[in-house]
């Protein structure tokens, strides 16, 4: 059986800068830039927690909620939210500093999910995540049901099966 780990033993940070190569005409920083540096530390992450080689399955969500200007400062921070079998859910969470007052204001954010595979190539499982803090705690319980409704959609899981989104329609 392979050992707990937490979500704080799983962050990993990285700071960038939004180079001119790194923009739009609009001055803006490429959102297909953003998600490579998304990618990469959340691999990151997912690596820290399975302490195996990890590949991206897939992208669930992406939100650009406000554009990233050339020469900001940018701090994006990864975070296992959860491990099933082989699997693991990532949250990035994308910020911008203030070079002058240092203050830090959330713009983006996504959710990928890697799986840690074996030198073949095959899945291989992974360790538990223990969550800790409200938010972890919440993107913990969150993650199921995210897995569920992919695995809806994908059509590998009948929606009569999926407990824990039909917590979220039926009353007790």
């Amino acid at each position: 059986m392979t050992k707990s780990n937490t979500a704080q033993q799983t962050l990993a940070i990285t700071t960038e800068i939004v180079l001119p190569n790194d923009t739009n005409t609009l001055g803006n920083l490429f959102g297909g830039q953003l998600l490579a540096w998304m990618d990469v530390i959340a691999s990151v992450s997912a690596q820290r927690h399975s302490k195996r080689v990890v590949v991206t399955a897939s992208v669930n969500n992406v939100s650009f909620q406000k554009p990233i200007n050339h020469a900001s400062i940018v701090t994006l921070e990864a975070k296992v939210s959860r491990a099933f079998n082989s699997s693991m859910e990532v949250f990035v969470d994308v910020f911008v500093e203030n070079p002058v007052t240092g203050s830090r204001e959330k713009c983006n954010e996504a959710i990928y999910t890697f799986v840690a595979v074996d030198q073949n190539g095959g899945p291989i499982q992974v360790p538990e995540l223990v969550p800790e803090t409200e938010e972890e705690i919440m993107r913990y319980e969150g993650a199921l049901r995210r897995k569920q409704l992919a695995l809806i959609l994908a059509g590998r899981m009948k929606a009569s099966d999926a407990t824990e989104l039909k917590k979220l329609f039926l009353e007790d």
